[in-house]
């Protein structure tokens, strides 16, 4: 299928108005992809042209950010929990009963809240860099969880990860100078229009704050991996500085037969290792979801 075929779409959810966009026939099974910080449904693009023919996809920008509704703080209870009501809002109201989630970043923490309290529509799971362990934090956070403790003193610290150079690294760290040229300059372009939206840095600080609130879940999330044994991908940038592989390589302890692919990549593998990450996602998919 082409990438012309992409569907853009927008319809409200709880008030709001939330953009996705959608490729594929809705008779074959669903992918629902999650973006993380501070992208959008712009990095499955790619993986969700080249999938089409044989799957429907659905890719949610989060309220915040890409072209969904960005309330001021003050307007909206900017949370993963609240994310997550807003992401299965959207599934009820185009009716997708059961659905493979493809999570990276802040995907995983709402995709595996989904998962973890309705077991029972989630068919595969696929993570890139989607942490859900310990394991997967590396010094990057440091900042972060110390902000979570004391936001006044932190924030400073906390507010350069929202510049241009920090989104641009984001893309650009832990990647082979041989693919460098793979990632076009777009990608973090877009993301820092978006933060650079009136109001948008003090909704990021408040979702950097309540990512604390993350971790809470992460007993839960393994008890659903231990109970329910979904089926289970990890396809992780090795030099991925924000997740670590560490964190990849958790997942086995309680999915025995969890799939767990390292990438010479970093953090936004898409867009360097695309055509990989596409052929696992098929392979996986096809032997675990009809």
């Amino acid at each position: 299928m082409s990438s012309f075929a992409l569907r853009a779409r927008t319809t409200t959810v709880d008030g709001l108005d939330v953009f996705y966009r959608e490729a594929g026939d809705r008779g074959n099974p669903t992918l629902v992809l999650l973006h993380g910080f501070p992208s959008s449904s712009h990095m499955y693009r790619g993986l969700m042209a080249e999938l089409a023919d044989s799957y429907h996809l659905i890719a949610p920008d989060h309220i915040g950010f890409g072209a969904s509704a960005a309330p001021a703080v003050e307007d909206f209870d900017y949370s993963f929990e609240r994310l997550t009501a807003i992401t299965l809002g959207l599934l009820d109201q185009l009716g997708i009963d059961r659905f493979a989630l493809y999570v990276q970043d802040y995907g995983a923490p709402i995709g595996l809240r989904i998962a973890s309290r309705h077991p029972e529509r989630i068919t595969a799971i696929v993570t890139q860099s989607g942490n859900a362990y310990l394991e997967g934090f590396t010094p990057f956070w440091d900042v972060l969880f110390a902000h979570a403790k004391d936001r006044t003193t932190h924030e400073a610290a906390v507010r350069e990860l929202l510049t241009a150079e920090a989104t641009r690294w984001q893309y650009t760290h832990g990647v082979p100078a041989d693919r460098l040229d793979r990632v076009g300059p777009e990608t973090w372009t877009l993301d820092q229009a978006g933060l650079d939206r009136p109001g948008n840095k003090e909704i990021q600080l408040q979702l950097f704050w309540d990512y604390q609130f993350n971790l809470d879940g992460y007993p839960a999330f393994q008890e659903y991996f231990r109970t329910h044994r979904p089926p289970l991908l990890a396809a992780w940038g090795r030099g991925d500085e924000i997740f670590g592989p560490a964190g990849a390589e958790a997942f086995a302890r309680d999915l025995p037969d969890a799939e767990i692919h390292l990438l010479d990549a970093g953090h936004f593998a898409l867009e360097t290792h695309g055509e990989e990450i596409a052929a696992l996602v098929r392979d996986f998919l096809g032997r675990h979801v009809k």
